[in-house]
């Protein structure tokens, strides 16, 4: 399917399920927000990554109008759909302040595999202990998907928005199995070094080498 969508370029990569909250303040997007909430249609937001407009991006939809200010500013929750690709910009829209997309919506593989999830998990909290970092995920582990951790194992946003990219479940499994592989020997270094560097300077309860004589 193919269909023109307003669009809301942004810093950050939404994923499918994610709940954003935005504050709203360019008269543009203020225009964007009150027409997709009054009629209750959707918006994409395409990832914008070094300064560069990507082609990938999430659906979402306005669930709730939190706050208008005075101004016409708002605070607004949305939540991600579905990945979209842009194929056509349209930077001009008739009567808009803001710009649109011609866009398609590819297919999306959402079964996983459990026992590759659990892994994942295990990973993630081994991360997260290191870290000193408590997160809740409010789900058995099995019941997750890689959408719903992405945001917390330390990805950048460049690979926040390559995983945005990967159109299977279990391959987006194996990309975060990958990282978690890569970054955990290299944070608990660095834990080693922070324990070792508070350390230095404290008195110390060594005892001497034993020269046989």
């Amino acid at each position: 399917m193919t269909n023109f969508i307003p669009i809301f370029p942004l810093g950050i990569v939404v994923y499918p399920g994610e709940n954003v909250n935005l504050h709203i303040f360019e008269p543009r997007y203020k225009q964007l927000i009150s027409e997709c909430h009054a009629g209750k249609k959707p918006f994409g937001i395409p990832a914008v990554v070094d300064n560069k407009l990507q082609e990938n991006g999430t659906l979402v939809s306005v669930i709730e109008l939190s706050k208008t200010y005075d101004n016409g500013e708002m605070d607004i929750k949305t939540k991600g759909e579905k990945v979209f690709r842009m194929l056509e910009i349209i930077k001009e829209v008739p009567d808009k302040l803001y710009s649109g997309a011609i866009v398609n919506y590819p297919d999306n593989k959402e079964r996983g595999d459990i026992e590759l999830m659990r892994r994942v998990m295990k990973g993630i909290r081994e991360l997260h202990k290191l870290l000193n970092v408590s997160k809740d995920f409010k789900k058995p582990d099995e019941e997750l998907n890689s959408y719903e951790v992405a945001h917390h194992v330390g990805l950048t946003l460049q690979e926040e928005y390559e995983l945005l990219g990967l159109l299977d479940e279990l391959q987006r499994q194996e990309y975060l199995k990958r990282h978690l592989t890569k970054v955990l020997p290299l944070v608990a270094e660095m834990e080693g070094l922070r324990e070792k560097i508070k350390h230095n300077g404290h008195f110390k309860n060594l005892s001497g080498f034993q020269f046989e004589l």
